[in-house]
């Protein structure tokens, strides 16, 4: 079992909805190769998502009523935060994420070259994925070439603000998240990380032409509101 002492106090963050055929997978793979605590956070699953999660190892946080992705992930940075963590890491429940792609992301922030660290694949990136990436950067400003994976390290200021008011209504995560951290003059950075495809369903959010076009209209008003309130 490898070590990950030298980043300790760590917690492993899962937020998961209906993924009763893959969260214990996940918690599993991150159990077996690291003594970490992994906390899944249940997004008022109606499958046995909860059930299998523990059964792997992990503690769940399960919520009365569905929060989305990013109520989901909150929550998880407010435990973090009241319990006294450092460092926190999300990773998907899907199985896109590999448990081996969890020390790269950390030694940046080990290092203190950033305060969040964001783990790229962009080579995973649809005709649907690559345009919405090419318009957020171009409203945003904001360079990254993976803005929507959900493998992320935050520290201690991170977790903090993530886990504020300041972040409770951000609907869609990903933008909403990197816009929140870049007007706070936090440091982001990607790291290159492989991912899987999807063990099993497809993304909410790029399925189609008409999921993309909602996520963009939203997100591309969030991001010019966020902008114009920061000037």
């Amino acid at each position: 079992m490898n070590s990950l002492a030298h980043y300790e106090p760590l917690i492993i963050l899962i937020p998961a909805k209906n993924e009763v055929k893959t969260v214990g997978q996940v918690v599993s793979e991150v159990k077996a190769r690291f003594a970490v605590t992994v906390v899944v956070i249940d997004d008022a699953s109606t499958d046995e998502t909860q059930k299998v999660a523990r059964a792997a190892g992990a503690t769940v946080l399960p919520l009365p009523f569905s929060l989305g992705a990013w109520g989901a992930i909150q929550t998880g940075l407010r435990y973090a935060s009241k319990h006294g963590f450092n460092t926190a890491l999300t990773m998907d429940a899907d199985g896109q994420h590999e448990a081996d792609s969890i020390q790269a992301l950390l030694a940046p922030l080990a290092s203190q070259q950033c305060d969040v660290v964001v783990g790229a694949y962009p080579q995973r990136g649809s005709l649907l994925r690559r345009i919405a990436w090419t318009f957020f950067r171009k409203v945003s400003g904001i360079a990254l070439e993976d803005l929507t994976s959900g493998l992320r390290a935050y520290n201690r200021p991170a977790i903090t603000l993530l886990a504020s008011k300041a972040a409770t209504l951000l609907d869609y995560q990903d933008m909403g998240v990197l816009i929140l951290l870049h007007k706070a003059g936090l440091h982001v950075m990607e790291t290159p990380i492989l991912m899987y495809p999807r063990i099993v369903g497809h993304s909410r959010i790029f399925s189609s032409w008409w999921a993309v076009s909602q996520y963009m209209l939203h997100t591309g008003i969030l991001c010019l509101a966020r902008f114009k309130l920061s000037k």
